[in-house]
């Protein structure tokens, strides 16, 4: 079985310095809106100088999405691919799952680098990612839940359809570490998520109290 796991889903460089430095995390994912949360312009970003920083951070992927025009989707993709090789990392071009992002995909899947179909609602969308040899589909876990769906069911469901093709399922939205963990028991063992869920993942208040009793013992008689 291929091991967990975990990007960290931001924008915010700041919180890739903070946080890569754990081991924890394979890579990053981005979008327009994180970009936008974090105050930036989403053209403007230099993808070349985030990819430097990445692979300093010891990461291994960088997900970057296309927006506007199939003819400047294409030459983001690209753009972002040979980025990618210079630096020694892998980019990923993240593709919504419209009728217009299911029409590109096998255009910039030709380009020779990694795709993510991204903004899965609904367990069928594994079909489409799966026929369209994606690499990742990035189901929204927290936003299928808040919108009514069983996550249950259908994340029981893109699991199952995982194994009769290469598209690995990158579970996205996750609003807390209990969803998340839910989500690792009904198998998915690939997760993006939010600095405020890396901090919960990585802090247990009875752990912590455990250590600071073992470093209390070690102390006493000093």
């Amino acid at each position: 079985m291929p091991p967990m796991r975990l990007y960290l889903d931001t924008a915010k460089t700041d919180e890739w310095d903070r946080l890569m430095p754990s081991g924890l995390f394979y890579g990053v994912t981005t979008n327009p809106l994180l970009a936008a949360r974090a105050g930036l312009v989403y053209s403007e970003i230099d993808w070349n100088d985030w990819a430097v920083r990445l692979h300093d951070l010891g990461g291994h992927e960088l997900h970057g999405q296309i927006t506007g025009t199939a003819d400047h989707a294409l030459e983001f993709a690209q753009t972002l691919y040979e980025i990618g090789a210079k630096v020694g990392i892998d980019t990923v071009v993240k593709i919504p799952l419209t009728a217009d992002g299911i029409y590109l995909a096998p255009k910039i899947k030709a380009l020779g680098g990694k795709i993510l179909m991204t903004a899965c609602y609904s367990a069928h969308q594994m079909i489409i990612a799966q026929s369209l040899c994606a690499d990742y589909i990035a189901p929204y876990v927290g936003r299928m839940d808040e919108a009514g769906a069983d996550i249950h069911a259908e994340l029981r469901t893109i699991h199952s359809l995982s194994h009769s093709g290469p598209c690995r399922p990158l579970l996205a939205s996750l609003r807390s570490v209990s969803q998340m963990t839910q989500m690792a028991a009904l198998g998915h063992d690939c997760f993006t998520i939010a600095p405020a869920i890396a901090d919960q993942l990585m802090h247990d208040p009875l752990t912590e109290q455990a250590a600071q009793e073992f470093e209390a013992a070690a102390k006493t008689g000093d």
